[in-house]
Formats: C-alpha cells, structure tokens, sequence
C-alpha cells in the first residue's frame, strides 16, 4: 500500500513538472512576487489577479528542479479561486507539512503528493519557493493597502 502511495504521488509530482498549470504570465496583475534559491539555482515569479476579494488567475514562471517547478504548479492550481486569508493559511499548512511539524496532508490536495520531500531537507526550500512567493507578496499587497489607508 505504501509502495503504490508513493507511485502516486511520484504520478502526480511528474505529471506536474512536465505540463505545469498557469504559467503563461498575466496581464496587469495585481500582485507580482519573485523568489530564488540560490542553493539550487531556482527561480520563480508569482503573479495573481484579485478579483471580489479572491484570487482570480494565477501565474507561476520560471525555472528550476523538477520539485520547485511541480510545486509551483500545485500551487497555482490550489489557490486559485481562494480568499487571501485562505490562501496564506493553506500555505502555512503546506509549510508546517513541509518542515515536519504537521503531519496531515489532508485538505491539501495535489501538494500533499510532496509531504516526501521533507525527508530531504535541502528540497524543502525547493518545494516552498513558490508558497514563499506567494505569502510574501500577498503579506506586502496587505502592508500596501493599509500604508494607503493611514
């Protein structure tokens, strides 16, 4: 059983890596996020479109291993349709799973087919480039909005 859960979720990460979701890049987005890895030579570029106070379309580009590029593409495809709040608890989720401090993947989907990665500590900064991105530009839209406010 264990054998044929990690196939799975080796299906889902290649599968990911090799027709990744959403990267063509967005016209005027609302948000725009940049991360790198210098440990690994990844790169990533995050754009999203708000709209009635959720993620409307998502954009992840860029280059980099197999599991940063898989990841990404998870990414973009569970965050989509989300609120802000949502989508930042869901990549803290992600987070926790990542680092070993929680161990339920459920309510993850797709991302949580990369909980094995964790056993690699030097993949792990691989698979959070993007959540990175996107909790670092969501945080600075929310700065940004409340700087306009005061």
């Amino acid at each position: 059983m264990v054998d044929e859960l990690d196939e799975l979720y080796r299906e889902v990460i290649l599968d990911h890596y090799r027709s990744p979701r959403n990267v063509r890049p967005l016209a005027d987005p609302d948000v725009v996020e940049e991360g790198n890895n210098p440990l690994c030579g990844d790169e990533v570029v995050v754009q999203l479109k708000l709209k009635d106070g959720r993620i409307d379309d998502v954009s992840v580009r860029g280059r980099g291993c197999s599991i940063s590029r898989a990841s990404g593409s998870i990414m973009s495809e569970a965050v989509k349709g989300k609120t802000p709040d949502d989508a930042l608890a869901l990549s803290q989720r992600f987070r926790e799973l990542m680092r070993g401090s929680g161990d339920d993947a459920s309510g993850l989907g797709d991302a949580g087919a990369l909980q094995g990665v964790r056993k690699f500590p030097i993949r792990v900064k691989c698979a959070l480039l993007a959540w990175t991105a996107l909790e670092q530009g969501l945080e600075a839209r929310v700065v940004k909005a409340q700087a306009g406010r005061g």
